[in-house]
């Protein structure tokens, strides 16, 4: 048996969706991260601007999404992210999310496998560590909760 345990959230802002064009693997987007805030029992901080989220919107719906970023802790430790994972759902669901209405998430399936890369000490434990996540795009911002595997 699979047991998870809650180690915090991120409200990742984002700005405008910037559409690459429509390539032989589908419809490639990138929105760019314009910050954040992570709270939890494992890890207090920020989501630092400048990374971004590519995605791939497959012929048949699924966007692959791959978000770089970087999180700074309450107390100045960096942590490097890439975050990978899959978002679909009915196609007018989908269509709302693109419209950018808000959509409950449980219409809708987004779960990531996030991997983080920090200097040992405090945060050490990160570096060696499974995690999945589950997301809810909102308009503004992407909501992720995120869970360690134990």
């Amino acid at each position: 048996m699979l047991n998870v345990e809650f180690s915090f959230e991120a409200v990742v802002e984002v700005g405008p969706i910037q559409e690459v064009g429509t390539t032989p693997k589908g419809i490639r987007k990138m929105i760019p991260i314009l910050g954040g805030r992570v709270s939890g029992p494992d890890l207090e901080g920020i989501i630092l601007p400048g990374g971004a989220d590519w995605q791939l919107i497959r012929p048949d719906g699924v966007a692959e999404i791959e978000a770089l970023y970087t999180m700074k802790t309450t107390d100045g430790t960096m942590i490097y992210i890439v975050n990978r994972g899959f978002r679909h759902g009915p196609r007018e669901v989908m269509a709302k999310l693109a419209d950018g209405e808000e959509v409950s998430p449980d219409r809708y399936y987004f779960r990531t496998t996030p991997v983080f890369e920090t200097e040992d000490g405090r945060y050490g434990w990160l570096n060696r560590t499974l995690f999945i996540g589950t997301g809810q795009r909102t308009p503004e911002a992407v909501r992720i909760t995120f869970y360690k595997v134990l």
